[in-house]
């Protein structure tokens, strides 16, 4: 039996994972691309802020977080520039850090509808193949090899949905460590604007 036979057998249903497997996939691709873009560079901006910050003036500082295409970049020249107009700079890297985490856990939960539903849906394959078995046993009493059919589609549907399951919590765990890794970088940008910008270094 090839693999069309056994998508065949295994129900309906087995359209419905497929299109939950492809979700992760596209889900998968599109926040790893993400993740890459927003933090590239990011490490060594925010282990040379604190001394630009310093050194060289927020003026000049604040040029170079524009200049540069990632999130602790855009957290601290929004700090920067409250600094400058003399404004709440707490509340201003406040409202840039949740910007920033907002599209950072964009679409993940969906990763996390999927490893719940996956195996539901795999479930709800087994329960059609059971009735259909038992639909066909009672017709056909005494010909045990007339129910496998059901049997299979059952077996075949529960297995795919488990496994869609499994393949959507190992990427929905990857990326939700990458979050952290992130999240974990900005905080500490967020403490040397802070720290430099704003009034007698403490938080007002």
């Amino acid at each position: 039996m090839n693999g069309l036979e056994l998508f065949e057998k295994g129900g309906f249903i087995m359209y419905v994972l497929v299109l939950c497997s492809l979700g992760v996939v596209t889900i998968a691709a599109e926040r790893l691309n993400f993740y890459r873009r927003l933090s590239r560079g990011m490490e060594q901006f925010s282990a040379r802020l604190p001394i630009a910050l310093r050194n060289n003036g927020w003026e000049s500082t604040l040029e170079d977080c524009e200049e540069s295409d990632n999130a602790v970049a855009f957290l601290a020249a929004a700090g920067i520039k409250e600094a400058l107009r003399g404004g709440d700079v707490t509340l201003a890297l406040d409202t840039a850090y949740n910007e920033v985490a907002g599209h950072l856990r964009a679409h993940l939960n969906y990763l996390g509808m999927i490893v719940t539903l996956s195996p539901l849906l795999g479930l709800l394959g087994t329960i059609s193949g059971m009735i259909s078995s038992f639909n066909v046993f009672s017709m056909q009493a005494g010909e045990p090899l007339a129910i496998t059919g059901g049997i299979g589609e059952a077996l075949i549907a529960t297995a795919t949905g488990l496994c869609v399951a499994i393949m959507a919590l190992i990427i929905h765990t990857f990326l939700a460590q990458r979050l952290d890794e992130i999240l974990s970088v900005l905080d500490k940008a967020s403490s040397a604007v802070l720290a430099e910008c704003g009034k007698n270094g403490e938080r007002r």
